[in-house]
Parts: C-alpha cells; sequence; structure tokens
C-alpha cells in the first residue's frame, strides 16, 4: 500500500509540473511588454518644461517593474511620417499636433487601434474649429474657458471606480499640485465620454488669487473616450518661481495620483495583442529620440 500511495503522489507531482508549464506561456503572453512614446515640446512656459523633465525621469524609472519600455522625443514628426505605428501607446506631454500631416496621423494612428494619454495643455485651445476631430469629438472639450491661479492642490471625486485606470483608487484623493483648465463643452452631455474623476466641492475655493479662483461648479479632471483607447489628465503644471526659474511642486507628488497613470498605462497598453502596427522587438526600458 505505501508503494501504491508513494507512485500515486509522484503521479501527481508530475502532472503538476506538465500543466505548469502548459501555462507558463499564457501567463507571459498576458503580461507582454509595451512601447510607449512621449511627445513633447519642452521650450515655452517653465511650469510645462519643468513637468516634461519630471515625466521624462518618472516614466523611465517605473518601465521596468510596470512592464513597459519608454521613449521621449520631440520629433512630433513620428506621428506624420508611420514613425508612431511602432509604439502601442502615445503620450502627448505638453503639447499637440500642429501640422495638417501630424494632425492627420494621429488621427490615422488612433482610428487604427493606437492609444493616447494626454496632459493638461494637450488640450488646450481657443480655436476648436482648427482641428474638430480631436478637440470636439476625441477629447470632447472644445474651447479652453477658464484655469484656476496659483497652481494648488485639489481633492478629487473618483467617479467611476470601475474602469481600470480607477478601480485601485479611493472615493476621493488629494492630487498634486497643478493649474486647473475648465472647458466651453459641457462633457457630461457627451455620450461617447466617460468622466472618471472632478473637482470635489471640498476643494472650493480653488486657486490662490480671487480672480483666478473657482468657488462653484462642475470640473471634469480626467476622462476617456469609449470610441478610442485614450485618457486625458488635466494636470501637468508645476507652481514655479518664475524669477529664479525653480521648481516649487511635483506632478509625481501624489501616490494616489501615480495609481492612476500606471494603472492607466498598463490598461491603453493592453492593445499591444491587438494593434497592427505593433512590433515585438526588444528595446533599452528608457531611450530619447531626437
Amino acid at each position: 500500500m505505501h508503494a501504491i500511495r508513494t507512485g500515486a503522489v509522484r503521479v501527481l507531482v508530475l502532472l503538476a509540473i506538465l500543466l505548469t508549464g502548459l501555462s507558463a506561456p499564457r501567463a507571459q503572453a498576458s503580461a507582454q511588454p509595451f512601447r510607449v512614446l512621449a511627445l513633447y515640446n519642452g521650450t515655452w512656459d517653465a511650469a510645462h518644461i519643468s513637468f516634461v523633465h519630471e515625466a521624462n525621469d518618472w516614466f523611465p524609472r517605473q518601465a521596468a517593474q510596470n512592464g513597459f519600455s519608454y521613449t521621449a522625443s520631440n520629433n512630433w514628426d513620428l506621428l506624420a511620417n508611420g514613425g508612431v505605428n511602432g509604439y502601442q501607446v502615445v503620450l502627448f506631454l505638453d503639447d499637440l499636433p500642429q501640422s495638417a500631416a501630424q494632425r492627420t496621423g494621429f488621427e490615422r494612428y488612433m482610428r487604427g487601434g493606437g492609444a493616447w494619454m494626454g496632459f493638461h495643455v494637450s488640450a488646450f485651445t481657443t480655436d476648436a474649429q482648427s482641428w474638430p476631430w480631436y478637440h470636439d469629438q476625441f477629447l470632447g472639450s472644445g474651447n479652453f474657458k477658464s484655469n484656476t491661479w496659483g497652481p494648488t492642490t485639489a481633492v478629487l471625486r473618483v467617479e467611476d471606480r470601475t474602469h481600470p485606470s480607477t478601480r485601485n483608487l479611493p472615493a476621493t484623493f488629494t492630487s498634486s499640485v497643478s493649474e486647473w483648465y475648465s472647458w466651453s463643452n459641457d462633457l457630461r452631455r457627451n455620450p461617447d465620454i466617460r468622466i472618471l474623476a472632478s473637482v470635489d466641492p471640498s476643494s472650493f475655493p480653488l486657486g490662490t488669487d480671487p480672480d483666478q479662483s473657482w468657488y462653484s461648479g462642475y470640473y471634469p479632471i480626467l476622462w476617456t473616450n469609449t470610441k478610442y483607447r485614450m485618457l486625458y489628465a488635466d494636470f501637468g503644471h508645476n507652481a514655479m518661481d518664475y524669477d529664479t526659474d525653480t521648481t516649487l511642486s511635483s506632478t509625481f507628488a501624489s501616490r494616489t495620483q501615480n495609481r492612476f497613470l500606471l494603472d492607466g498605462l498598463k490598461w491603453l497598453g493592453a492593445t499591444a495583442s491587438s494593434h497592427p502596427h505593433a512590433r515585438a522587438e526588444p528595446e533599452p526600458h528608457w531611450r530619447s529620440l531626437r
């Protein structure tokens, strides 16, 4: 009997090893690394430049343990010439496409299955009709309407805790410091827009300049358009001492806000297996294209 039991145990152990081996490729496939391209301008407004420097330091440090590689470039023509097609996710750090070819290329990339995360000034415009697909349809925000000043933290209310980017967030949290924008379009009226977080009323008054503060109202801060793989975040403007060009705050100071960034990026990167232009060759976790 002892021999029979020992033999049975050995068979079970062998079966477990075989099953583990069979399941391993699936686990590896689900965690397949994805490639991120961050586009930036880096030449105007010291607060935006400060954020670009921070982003190009913070994201590479997160890359290895979060399953992505990170490339930064100030060459926006990568959108126009097909250079963007080798990346699963594109970030706009402090600007948006300016030329017709860049804009056409970005729209083609998004309609073709690409993914995008934009920050703060990447949505700024006072002439939405110059690119209606981007400002009115894709972002849904329309024109810039107002802003708070100076840059401050805000208490944000998470409106949708079922989305992959927000499911690990608490009901409310304190953001990092930023200047905050409002928009001409009411995003609540757009059926394609899913608002993920907005300014909680406990934040009011929001701002330090009485003439540029919000005292009441509804202000979306994080949202997605359900027709695309995209996320917009209305932060990315550090507090600055403009006289000395000294950074006074960090966009990555809030751990909870950082959780949104990383969870959101992983959700966007999940398009890797379905993106028609995805390339699988390995690369360093950080590099810069000029």
